[in-house]
């Protein structure tokens, strides 16, 4: 007997609807699964067989052959299970029938419990679109597949509680959740939400107005920003400060973060929705795999974990040469491509890029109190191992110098990262309203036709540019990004036109990158 049930696959971060069809036929007994199945996959015929037997069910002893299609798509890891198991139920008349609008998804135990799977929510939000009406995942991952609205999640503990739920012996009531409910409740007013770290205030960094200052403008546009100076100068300590001056999470940011940690498999215990926007600081030590994704079945690297959030990269002039090269198309494009035999795959990548680094390989040079022992060339070997394209990338540059003595012990009177977050919101806020109709959502996303139609100068801005454009020699990618640091600065001043003052800043967070 032929029986169908259906379930979803996830290339990428996109899932697709499979159908899984079961025939028991007379012969010899035999269990095959074909349409493309991974390791995982195939060795499902060993926990379905287990889990039937060990819920009171009967496994067919005769010819079972399991099809998933389409055919072509490849099928990995381990949430094709149930869908299988039901089927063999189904095919086997131990179940009497299944609604042809449900999804099944999960991972079984051999004693027929359903475990945590991964990629949960995109496959439940595909789901939806194509018109499914219910979906029946494990217990455990209800709360996350509730996140999508219009379509009703059964969550299933175990296999014979879906069995006697078909059967109607006990009926399995959906469950329902709001996801601006998560949002608003599980963040407190210092951004310290149940799945979150707990961030590096503003108000704990003594002395460095200047790289604070810095910091709130990068927050305010998005812009990519790179820190230097001696060791010891505060450069990490307000990198990790920089989350808690940006704007929370908007319902569809967070959705489309914890589409990403679902699929990776990184959602917190406890926690259906990320409520806090990434911070990433990988080891120089990373691949370029780990970085941007990769793998046989392309999984997400840290461009794609830092989505809508921040990466890091200490130590930046250490990582390697072609690690950082292949960062030069997501800084860009906010997207990451991966090309493999078995097809492309596109991740998104629009992060804040923020690095950090030493003036030199001993850390001293041109600092007033300790002596440099690098020779020149040493110098400009390190500052070379940085690409002048790489850096073209990077909006802002900020020399972050030794901290004094009298500022280290005088008790602190810096603004907390509270009172900085309400600007940046404010900022961010125009920026909304500016880019409304539209899939940007900040000044560092914008090309040539918004710079040009939204960054405009009064005429003595307008003189200055020209002077700078000559003397610094800008690429038209340079000029670009000095515009849109400047609307930045208008935002936060709230004036509609770039004046003077805000270029004459912005040009300054520029030229500081000519000594590297």
């Amino acid at each position: 007997m032929l029986a169908k049930s259906t379930t979803c696959a996830v290339v990428g971060l996109d899932g697709y609807i499979v159908q899984v069809e079961v025939d028991i036929s007379p012969g010899l007994p035999a269990f095959t699964v074909v349409g493309l199945p991974d390791t995982a996959v195939q060795e499902a015929r060993e926990r379905v067989r287990a889990a039937i037997r060990n819920s009171g069910g009967e496994f067919p002893m005769r010819r079972v052959t399991v099809n998933l299609a389409p055919a072509d798509l490849p099928k990995a890891g381990p949430a094709y299970d149930l869908p299988i198991a039901i089927s063999v139920l189904l095919s086997s008349g131990q179940v009497p029938s299944i609604p042809e609008s449900a999804l099944f998804l999960g991972e079984l135990s051999l004693d027929g419990g359903l475990r945590h799977t991964n990629g949960i929510l995109p496959m439940v939000a595909v789901a939806r679109d194509e018109g499914f009406r219910s979906v029946f995942v494990p217990e455990l991952d209800s709360a996350e597949a509730a996140l999508v609205d219009g379509i009703d999640v059964y969550g299933v503990a175990n296999l014979n509680q879906l069995v006697s739920h078909f059967r109607g012996d006990e009926v399995i009531s959906p469950i329902t959740a709001d996801a601006n409910q998560i949002v608003d409740e599980d963040i407190s007013p210092n951004g310290v939400g149940i799945n979150s770290r707990r961030d590096t205030d503003l108000a704990d960094v003594r002395g460095q107005e200047h790289a604070k200052r810095a910091l709130e403008v990068a927050a305010s546009g998005g812009h990519n920003l790179l820190m230097s100076g001696p060791p010891g100068s505060g450069k990490t300590l307000l990198a990790r400060a920089l989350p808690s001056v940006l704007p929370r999470l908007t319902r569809r940011e967070a959705l489309d973060v914890t589409k990403i940690y679902s699929v990776g498999g990184l959602l917190p215990n406890g926690s259906p929705l990320i409520t806090q926007r990434p911070f990433r600081a990988p080891h120089y030590t990373i691949s370029n795999a780990g970085l941007v994704g990769g793998g046989r079945m392309p999984r997400p690297g840290e461009v794609t974990l830092s989505h809508r959030g921040v990466l890091f990269l200490d130590e930046l002039p250490e990582f390697g040469h072609t690690v950082l090269e292949v960062l030069r198309q997501p800084l860009e494009d906010k997207t990451v491509t991966i090309s493999r035999a078995q097809g492309t795959t596109s991740f998104p990548a629009n992060f804040m890029l923020v690095a950090a680094m030493n003036p030199c390989p001993c850390g001293y040079y041109s600092d007033p109190v300790r002596e440099c022992t690098c020779s020149a060339n040493e110098v400009a070997r390190y500052k070379r191992r940085i690409s002048g394209p790489l850096l073209d990338r990077i909006d802002m540059f900020v020399e972050v110098p030794r901290v004094d003595y009298e500022k280290l012990t005088q008790p602190s009177d810096s603004e907390s990262s509270e009172s900085v977050r309400q600007r940046v919101e404010k900022a961010r806020q125009l920026q909304h309203l500016r880019f409304e109709g539209t899939p940007l959502l900040m000044n560092a996303e914008m090309g040539p036709t918004e710079v040009w139609n939204l960054c405009k100068l009064d005429d003595t801005a307008k003189g200055l540019l020209n002077s700078a454009m000559k003397q610094m020699q800008l690429s038209a990618r340079g000029f670009h990004r000095i515009l849109k640091v400047s609307r930045t600065i208008a935002d936060l001043a709230e004036d509609e036109v770039i004046g003077i003052a805000h270029l004459a800043e912005a040009l300054q967070y520029r030229q500081s990158g000519e000594s590297l």
